[in-house]
């Protein structure tokens, strides 16, 4: 087969960009069918005369978004099945009613929100403030922001004062903030085993080194931290302490001890990406509370309230605040207050206590059902997490599953996509319960991947 050039004079926007959209489309037509090798980023650079960090970035969106899949010493491959559009492969967030069961998008139930906004919108409407959402903002023009922060951030056990507060476009902003504010190129950055995945290509973009930590069935182990921080000197820790993804896993009280003492031995700094602990009925000690010197703590509203809200809140010790600042001043300048606005709102009045519980409402409901249609398969889970990580039985492999389940209109994630490390690859696959609108799709959905797992008119995979 002749080796693959994209035509990019017809596309517009950044050349990376480009690349991604003619994957996307050929894909889609058929001109690249699953398992082709696509040149290496080298040569494809050299072919259309750009520069190979250009290549190499779009090859790293579509292996992060489940397009490729870089196998060591032997190339990248297209993995995907053909979507039913090129947008959709890029990443439409839309939850249509009908056609395939999306299991792949790790989104919150859309949930009685826009009510309330209809409600909160007219309120602004005849707000005499209504003119200074719409112009720029230092990080305290408005002081109940960051007091309405300070109560949203307190709902799990973190106490912040005002100059310990930042307000984010979003936990991913806040994390990409914090690399931005207390990292330089060539620090080395750790994460769990099985982590968020763009903060793979947020440490790659950043310069940044990056190594993974071992995990067992309670998360993180302490033991395997100290050995790499002694051996290895790292700068940060990046964690998920509760509800992680994709395991589901939530570090228990103990395991959270011995990870502070690891990160005050070794002076880490740690990230607390904590998007997901309000959804949590139990109570349990963040660790910034265990290390509160050492670590910036990220809380966000996309998971509880709406992911259109775009607005986090981090707590962080006061000597990297002004660091942190001035990263959130580069990369966006301010989140939006309108938004930051809407979000406070709904904290003080209590709406968004409400939202939360209706969304661990249907967590809960949503995971007896997967529990009750998974039954005697081996699953990780939680009963107030939005997703389940599945392993898979012997008899199928990882590509032959994901690609039968699609084939029959389910859509899966891929576990080697949490993966920082290509070796490591695991025989799991996360099935995201909250992105469909109706609880008769997901049981749909579920049914299906029920009957695969156990079929023993199984497909020969395809050897790539």
């Amino acid at each position: 087969m002749a080796i693959w050039i994209p035509n990019l004079d017809s596309r517009t926007g950044p050349k990376y960009r480009r690349i991604i959209e003619a994957i996307v489309n050929d894909i889609a037509s058929g001109a690249l069918p699953l398992g082709t090798c696509l040149p290496p980023h080298r040569i494809l650079a050299y072919q259309l005369g750009i520069s190979p960090n250009t290549t190499n970035r779009a090859y790293a969106h579509c292996v992060a978004h489940g397009m490729l899949q870089g196998q060591v010493g032997r190339g990248t491959f297209v993995r995907m099945v053909q979507p039913d559009s090129a947008q959709s492969a890029v990443g439409d967030m839309e939850r249509p009613a009908a056609g395939p069961i999306d299991f792949s998008r790790n989104l919150p139930f859309p949930g009685p929100g826009a009510d309330h906004l209809s409600q909160t919108l007219a309120e602004l409407g005849r707000s005499p403030d209504l003119p200074a959402y719409l112009d720029y903002q230092s990080a305290h023009s408005f002081g109940h922001h960051m007091d309405a922060g300070a109560a949203w951030l307190a709902r799990t056990g973190v106490q912040a004062d005002r100059d310990e507060i930042i307000i984010t476009c979003g936990a991913q902003h806040g994390i990409l903030a914090s690399l931005m504010a207390t990292t330089r190129p060539g620090d080395l950055l750790l994460t769990e085993a099985l982590t968020y995945a763009p903060v793979s290509l947020m440490a790659r973009h950043l310069g940044l080194n990056l190594a993974t930590v071992a995990m067992d069935d309670k998360g993180i182990c302490p033991e395997a931290l100290d050995e790499v921080c002694c051996r290895r000197s790292p700068r940060v820790l990046y964690l998920m302490p509760t509800l992680q993804t994709p395991t589901t896993t939530t570090l228990n009280e103990k395991r959270r001890t011995e990870v502070a003492e690891v990160v005050l031995r070794h002076n880490l700094l740690l990230i607390e990406d904590d998007v997901y602990g309000p959804l949590r009925a139990a109570s349990i000690t963040p660790l910034t509370g265990l290390v509160p010197d050492r670590t910036i703590y990220i809380s966000s509203t996309s998971k509880c309230l709406a992911p259109g809200l775009r607005t986090a809140f981090l707590r962080a010790p006061v000597s990297f605040a002004p660091a942190l600042r001035n990263a959130v001043a580069l990369s966006c300048w301010m989140p939006p207050p309108l938004m930051v606005e809407i979000a406070c709102r709904w904290i003080k009045t209590g709406t968004a206590e409400r939202l939360t519980q209706a969304q661990r409402f249907e967590a809960n409901v949503r995971q007896t059902m997967a529990r009750d249609i998974l039954a005697g398969h081996t699953y990780a889970s939680d009963p107030d997490g939005f997703h389940v990580w599945l392993s898979l039985p012997h008899h199928w492999s990882l590509t032959a599953f994901c690609d039968r389940a699609a084939r029959e209109g389910v859509q899966l994630t891929r576990g080697e996509t949490f993966s920082p490390d290509e070796t490591c690859r695991p025989r799991a696959v996360r099935i995201s319960l909250s992105h469909e609108p109706t609880r008769a799709r997901v049981r749909t959905g579920l049914c299906i991947l029920s009957r695969l797992l156990k079929a023993s008119d199984r497909l020969t995979p395809l050897v790539i």
